[in-house]
């Protein structure tokens, strides 16, 4: 790190730190001893913050740090798993509504990526931007046969930003873990570590075209589905054009009443595509919020904004699909069993307790009517048993979680009554009767074909190469057995107490026997003029004393 970037770092501390002491999270820079280590930093709290939920002081603190940290909030608010729900709720409001940067950079920019003059690549392009985001904006533009297109360009120094924020953010995260328990205990590292990378994907432009042709790819089936085709001579990873598409929000009730559009239909085309999509497909849409889903005249969607998709393995989409089915049919052994299959369960978490959790659970959905029931608040209810139980589960998941909050928020506004459930379950019952298909299992012998014939070539070589270790003497079989250690100590501590009992009863015997014998034939006890009994008793007490002594050096008596 150049002495320019120190520079840069430093100043970004400081405004991190006063940010921090303004929304009443002073105390945790205090605690990571922050505050002392900035020379002259003075913070003052701004009037009203104590009022406030730690929830919002966090989302208050996030928009006042600018681009990356709303962007990282807003990533964080779909891990659900990782923080407790009051903050998540508040981080779902943060505004991703920022200043527009000057026309004149965005050409400038646009020039830089394309490798021509901005009037030679279109007919025209609108100085007024029509969106504008803490990534980049999005202009309205024409190009020169007359199409209409969307161009999206890249905030200026973004990228340098962002990386000087996540160097600070990771150096905080490692302190905070290094001295505060509840980091420790929300691995806040690791967070901050997996919305990194979530982040400098979304400033890949190149990556989002790619995912847009892939989402316009699977949904060629669907009915009434658009997605905008990129134009991949007029994008690069910092600027990306699509087909320019005006349409109403989903949000907007009122404008879909008047357009004479169906809701209901609506709502079950919207919901219906991203269980497609997640179930079916396993690529779905990681941000279908109202602006990003838009209604056309002939009730077509249109979806936009393609920089968050999620991805589903088939083992991960059947879990799930389990986990649906099993609280459908109040399982709470289903329900476990879903989890441990979606997650990893830790060694030490309490199976009673997570059984009890999660029939609690069941019991809040006992015999509701399908009208009533709530995937959204399903999901969101498993996410909070697996923070309470410190089980990890996987990021895609988490995302589709998300996923299916907004999707049922979206629906919810647009008819009340619908039900989430009476979509979700077909696409399980769906996935079950995949997977009992013969051809299922055909394809996938047939995937694994491959690698069992080049275990079958190679065993000749093998059993070759362990025949001659054999005749060598050189083969070694290691065997570990867990707990192997404890199981050897506490046997020698049985071995070491019954040789100290045995020791002490032979001796007590025959000192008995001798002190016997003499009362009896009323003789001393010398045998050629030699006290027996008292030198006998003198060894005996000497041995005594060797053999304790050897026994607790030991350390295991």
């Amino acid at each position: 790190m150049n002495l320019r970037q120190r520079i840069r770092r430093l100043r970004r501390y400081r405004a991190i730190a006063a940010a921090l002491v303004r929304n009443g999270l002073g105390y945790v820079a205090h605690e990571m001893g922050l505050t002392d280590k900035l020379l002259f930093f003075r913070g003052e709290e701004r009037r009203g913050v104590k009022g406030k939920s730690l929830g919002e002081r966090i989302r208050m603190l996030l928009e006042e740090l600018g681009p990356t940290f709303v962007k990282l909030g807003q990533l964080a608010s779909s891990r659900p798993d990782l923080l407790p729900a009051d903050i998540v709720t508040s981080l779902e409001r943060l505004q991703d509504q920022v200043s527009a940067f000057p026309y004149e950079q965005a050409a400038e920019i646009i020039e830089q990526e394309l490798g021509d003059s901005v009037d030679r690549l279109f007919l025209r392009l609108y100085e007024t931007p029509i969106a504008a985001a803490s990534i980049g904006q999005v202009y309205h533009a024409r190009l020169k046969d007359g199409t209409d297109v969307a161009v999206k360009v890249q905030r200026p120094n973004i990228l340098r930003l962002i990386e000087t924020d996540l160097g600070i953010l990771a150096d905080w995260a490692r302190l905070a873990e290094s001295r505060l328990e509840w980091a420790r205990n929300y691995r806040i590292a690791d967070i901050v570590e997996e919305l990194g990378l979530a982040l400098r994907a979304e400033l890949d432009f190149d990556k989002e075209a790619r995912n847009a042709e892939q989402f316009a790819l699977r949904s060629k089936g669907e009915k009434k589905i658009r997605v905008p085709a990129v134009y991949r001579e007029y994008s690069s990873r910092r600027v990306l054009t699509m087909d320019y598409v005006e349409g109403i929000k989903l949000s907007e009730t009122a404008r879909l009443d008047r357009a004479g559009l169906d809701r209901k239909a609506l709502a079950e085309r919207y919901a219906r595509m991203i269980f497609q999509q997640a179930l079916m497909e396993g690529f779905f849409h990681g941000d279908p919020h109202p602006g990003n889903v838009l209604a056309l005249p002939d009730g077509t969607l249109a979806w936009l904004d393609f920089g968050m998709m999620g991805r589903l393995s088939p083992e991960t989409k059947l879990s799930f699909a389990s986990f649906v089915i099993a609280l459908r049919n109040q399982s709470s052994k289903g329900v476990l069993r879903a989890i441990s299959r979606m997650g990893v369960v830790p060694d030490e978490a309490d199976r009673d307790r997570l059984l009890a959790d999660i029939e609690e659970l069941r019991d809040k959905y006992y015999k509701v009517p399908f009208q009533r029931l709530r995937l959204g608040e399903a999901v969101h209810d498993l996410f909070s048993v697996a923070l309470r139980h410190r089980i990890s589960i996987p990021k895609e998941l988490t995302l589709l979680g998300k996923t299916f909050l907004t999707m049922e928020g979206v629906v919810t506004t647009l008819d009340p009554t619908f039900s989430i459930f009476d979509v979700a379950e077909p696409f399980g019952k769906k996935l079950f009767l995949e997977r009992l298909n013969p051809r299922q299992w055909l394809s996938g012998w047939a995937e694994d074909l491959p690698d069992y014939i080049e275990l079958l070539n190679e065993l000749p070589s093998n059993l070759k190469h362990v025949s001659r270790l054999l005749r060598q003497g050189k083969l070694r079989i290691e065997v570990a057995t867990p707990q192997i250690e404890a199981i050897m100590a506490k046997m020698d501590r049985i071995g070491n107490r019954l040789s100290f009992s045995i020791v002490l009863l032979s001796l007590s015997i025959v000192m008995l026997g001798l002190i016997v014998g003499a009362a009896l034939s009323h003789s001393k006890t010398l045998l050629w003029r030699i006290p027996v009994i008292e030198i006998g008793l003198g060894i005996a007490f000497f041995m005594l004393i060797w053999l304790i002594s050897s026994i607790f050096r030991s350390g295991r008596f």
